[in-house]
């Protein structure tokens, strides 16, 4: 039997570690002080996010994006976005047998796990030749810009503005950008452009994923987020779809709240909204107060391992005025900042350079509804454009 070196023995202790054995990703732990080492692929089955990411508690690893824990043998014993026991293919697949040989971790080679799926959809997907995507904003435009791996000459493209960006489609584009957001008057304001590692559609994924909340962002808003997420509908609609959802949220800088007319326990309706490949919009509308925050989300995918991200907020109502002041659109930027930087410190960790869009790479739960129709438009774009 072959025997591959994966970490020396002092390196690997209670908290995960990733490590690489024939090019597979793997993590390696020990579920108590002095216990034996465990390895299996570095993947929760659910979205792929690597296990070495995550938090030890307890003898078990809770996954950093949505907190399902896995036990040393890798039995999902915890599912937060739904009630019941987690689902046989919850579980990790088996993991490699592992002994400590002179003061290193070994692992039988014959037992390494399969590799990740390679039929991703990436930043270089040719059909998203045939899309329009953002290159910059509007009062500031670039000379040239990235886009699908490739650098174009902005001036001899095909070009638009919407929103305040300048938008440029290399080849006819299969689909059109999606209308203005239906908003009462409102006030907008960019966050500063920013780039993440991961695919964009990973990043697509990760704003209309809405059971992330409580583990991603507990150091904004999250830690008052249920874990629990309710049954929602998704419409299906042209080269994308909409899911408008009703939540009971916490609103402390509701002006009522401290006059005492209102509780702090409030109604919101959530309306999540997709254009392929990569136009999100998700629209916040404080059923009780009245305040109305719109975002828009657009990725600019300018290589296998960049994304740029444009973020444009409208908000309608804030603090109690229909205008907020410069000071209050200052601090809803800034907390927006905080929130995001959240998402990009976790898309920083991941390992796959696209979005799978096989249904049998990932397991989707119920809370999955919006990634799984995002996947299926990916897959009908890809399809589409190749005819």
């Amino acid at each position: 039997m072959q025997w591959l070196a994966i970490a020396a023995e002092p390196d690997v202790g209670t908290r995960p570690l990733a490590v690489t054995a024939d090019g597979i990703p793997l993590v390696v732990w020990r579920p108590e002080p002095g216990a034996d080492p465990v390895v299996f692929a570095d993947r929760c089955p659910h979205r792929l996010v690597p296990l070495s990411a995550a938090t030890p508690e307890g003898g078990r690893l809770r996954c950093a994006y949505h907190g399902w824990e896995f036990d040393s043998t890798g039995a999902c014993k915890t599912l937060p976005s739904q009630e019941g026991r987690p689902p046989p293919r919850a579980a990790l697949d088996k993991g490699p047998r592992v002994r400590v040989q002179d003061g290193v971790v070994e692992i039988a080679a014959e037992d390494l796990p399969a590799p990740d799926p390679d039929d991703l959809f990436t930043n270089e997907d040719p059909s998203l030749l045939h899309a329009w995507h953002p290159i910059g904003l509007a009062d500031d435009p670039p000379t040239t810009a990235m886009l699908v791996g490739r650098e174009f000459e902005v001036a001899r493209e095909r070009t638009r503005e919407r929103w305040g960006l300048l938008w440029l489609a290399p080849e006819e584009p299969l689909t059109d950008l999606f209308d203005d957001p239906d908003d009462d008057p409102y006030t907008g304001a960019w966050l500063p452009p920013v780039r993440t590692p991961a695919a964009a559609g990973v990043a697509a994924d990760n704003f209309l994923d809405v059971a992330h909340f409580p583990f991603v962002h507990a150091g904004t808003f999250g830690a008052e987020e249920a874990k629990l997420v309710d049954r929602y509908e998704v419409v299906t609609e042209l080269w994308g779809c909409r899911s408008i959802q009703e939540q009971w949220f916490d609103n402390p800088g509701d002006p009522g709240v401290a006059q005492g007319v209102r509780p702090v326990r409030q109604r919101r309706r959530a309306t999540y909204v997709y254009r392929a490949p990569f136009q999100l919009m998700l629209r916040l509308e404080e059923l009780d107060a009245g305040a109305v925050k719109t975002i828009l989300f657009f990725s600019q995918p300018e290589s296998l391992t960049s994304t740029r991200l444009y973020t444009k907020m409208l908000l309608h109502g804030i603090g109690g005025v229909p205008d907020p002041s410069p000071d209050v659109v200052r601090a809803e930027v800034e907390f927006e900042e905080r929130v995001l930087a959240e998402d990009l410190e976790l898309q920083r960790r991941m390992r796959l350079p696209g979005l799978p869009l096989k249904g049998r790479d990932e397991l989707h739960v119920r809370a999955d509804l919006l990634g799984v129709h995002l996947r299926r438009t990916l897959a009908a774009f890809r399809k589409g454009t190749a005819e």
